[in-house]
């Protein structure tokens, strides 16, 4: 089983969008799925058409990192295909709030990594969509993640709050988790006729060189339409959609090649 986290330390640049879209991908491709929804906005969640009734949470894992509590907490979305096994979603819940002080504890910081294991036999990849914050929720993601993928967009702020975080990874990586590694830079919302895009991500290619990954992704209403409508951007129609699954299929084979994710997944 593979962990990835989906992290921005600056809001609003699409970052649950990237995780659905990963979601998607790999839905498609009939990966065994689970999305840790560990953002207190809990959109992810949302945009996978959970139904949340007669279910706990991901802040009750937190609190109980048991199995029975593990498995009470996730639910299947509603995205549905033929001959493809819905996406699992470990429900968020705007109580995760409470986990995410500026001090965690070590106890604290390992719970989702001991509730994940309790699962780890039964899915191929998790992806977790992180809090926008380097308090203890991201932390406590990237200490249960074998890679974080940092999603940025070609502005000024959001250059600067990539290399935060990739300066944090390390930190992770060399104090609490030797196995943490950043997958890389997800480069998002980027207007291709915009000259200050245009700088700002040969900025971010003279900062990070090949930890900015290949596609850059257009900003596409398509992503927005699809999110909204809790269905996956493969099965959006349009031209657009077709593009931006695309884009996603080719991110999703570069998390596959990073984790060893055999071909065969079922």
């Amino acid at each position: 089983m593979h962990v990835l986290s989906v992290s921005s330390l600056k809001g609003g640049v699409g970052k649950t969008t990237v995780t659905l879209g990963l979601a998607s991908a790999a839905f498609s491709k009939g990966l065994r799925t689970l999305v840790v929804d560990l953002d207190p906005q809990s959109d992810v969640s949302t945009g996978l058409g959970v139904d949340t009734r007669n279910h706990l949470n991901v802040a009750d894992v937190l609190a109980s990192p048991k199995l029975k509590t593990v498995r009470q907490a996730i639910a299947p979305s509603s995205w549905t295909a033929p001959g493809h096994s819905p996406i699992d979603v470990m429900i968020g819940s705007p109580s995760a709030i409470n986990f995410d002080g500026p001090h965690p504890s070590a106890r604290e910081i390992w719970r989702l990594e001991e509730a994940l294991a309790t699962i780890e036999s039964e899915y191929d990849l998790v992806l977790i969509d992180c809090a926008p914050s380097l308090n203890a929720l991201t932390r406590t993601a990237w200490a249960a993640s074998d890679r974080v993928a940092v999603v940025s967009e070609p502005g000024l702020f959001s250059v600067a709050a990539a290399d935060r975080a990739l300066r944090a990874i390390e930190e992770v990586r060399r104090g609490l988790s030797p196995r943490l590694q950043p997958l890389g830079l997800i480069i998002n919302r980027v207007r291709a006729q915009s000259l200050e895009h245009q700088f700002r991500i040969a900025e971010l290619r003279d900062m990070f060189g090949p930890l900015v990954l290949a596609p850059l992704l257009p900003e596409r209403t398509s992503l927005q339409q699809a999110q909204g409508a809790a269905r996956p951007v493969h099965a959006w129609p349009g031209d657009a959609a077709a593009e931006m699954a695309h884009n996603f299929d080719l991110l999703l084979e570069r998390v596959m090649r990073a984790g060893k994710i055999g071909q065969d997944a079922r």
